[in-house]
């Protein structure tokens, strides 16, 4: 349960963090269009902060870390959750500079969205078995 504590914790702090850079990056560069980098802050919120504060409710209450498939969920998620914030950093980084952003790029946000949808597929499987196992349990009379 720490451990899920500890990453929505951490995307709390970079989600912050991100609100603040872009703020002040695009003040510094009297920046007034459109960037991924003001995406930054919601997605790091919303993905990362508020779901793995969901997970932790659901963990309390299913125990998914004991799932064989937890493990495979909680890294795989989180590094496409980094490649993609890490990505829309650098492109949003680069438009409020006025720099052109390289096709490399938006192949390596596709992959970080890839692979955040393979660890939600994990997250899924994982807790519809630690459902099917606390209802047999609730329904296996004592």
């Amino acid at each position: 349960m720490k451990k899920l504590y500890y990453a929505a914790h951490t995307y709390m702090i970079i989600g912050l963090v991100g609100g603040l850079y872009y703020r002040e990056i695009t003040k510094l560069n009297d920046f007034t269009g459109d960037s991924q980098l003001g995406l930054v802050h919601t997605h790091v919120l919303a993905l990362g902060m508020l779901f793995f504060l969901v997970v932790l409710a659901l963990e309390k209450l299913f125990t998914l870390t004991a799932g064989r498939l937890f493990n495979a969920f909680f890294w795989t998620y989180n590094a496409g959750l980094a490649l993609t914030v890490a990505v829309m950093t650098v492109r949003g980084t680069q438009t409020v500079l006025g720099q052109h952003t390289p096709g490399a790029a938006t192949a390596l946000a596709g992959v970080g969205h890839i692979t955040l949808t393979v660890g939600l597929i994990f997250f899924f499987v994982n807790l519809g078995r630690c459902l099917t196992k606390a209802d047999t349990a609730a329904s296996t009379p004592a």
